[in-house]
């Protein structure tokens, strides 16, 4: 077991040292995003599927909560955690309508939306950074293999080049920190 758990160590520490070297730059992107977006009064709006839903909600909370330093809530949501309305629409309307139906809802111009999917082709994540385009939302998506069709869907997106779900979203979850660092120092300076 011991050499398994080296193995999956070693992966991941080599992952961390290539999304270093690739995704630095994307990633200022993204943090510039949510900080302008929130400088003028808008909020971020995470979804995702299974995994990926429940870091949509890690995400959401550090910014309403906190993520390191003590300072007054960022607007955030993520669009898993009702279960009636995603029960709801997913009923009337289908699956692949759970996040647009709520974007629709929520989301206004210069808001952030953040599509997470390890695949990158999540019908419903895709259209969903459609939809917020087509409403005047900054899209970001996080995924990993070859981008799949977020890539094109989202204004700017965080390939984690892998093909491992576990590595990926270990690499999302160290992304959204990073972005929730970034957002935190710049908007909150003078926090401890």
């Amino acid at each position: 077991m011991t050499s398994r758990f080296e193995s999956a160590l070693n992966e991941h520490s080599a992952l961390v040292l290539r999304v270093k070297a690739e995704l630095l730059p994307n990633l200022q992107r993204a943090a510039d995003m949510m900080i302008e977006s929130m400088r003028s009064g808008n909020k971020a709006i995470f979804f995702g599927n299974g995994g990926s839903a429940a870091d949509a909600q890690h995400l959401a909370a550090e910014f309403v909560g906190r993520f390191a330093r003590e300072r007054r809530g960022l607007p955030a949501l993520a669009l898993s955690v009702n279960t009636s309305s995603i029960t709801a629409i997913g009923n009337d309307y289908g699956f692949e309508d759970i996040f647009v139906r709520q974007v629709e809802a929520f989301g206004h111009p210069g808001d952030v939306a953040v599509g997470l999917t390890t695949s990158g082709n999540s019908p419903n994540v895709v259209l969903a950074l459609v939809r917020a385009k087509k409403l005047g939302l900054k899209t970001i998506a996080f995924s990993g293999r070859d981008g799949g069709k977020v890539a094109a869907a989202a204004d700017l997106t965080l390939v984690v080049p892998h093909s491992s779900t576990p590595r990926i979203q270990e690499m999302h979850i160290t992304l959204g920190h990073l972005l929730c660092e970034a957002v935190e120092a710049t908007l909150f300076p003078e926090a401890k």
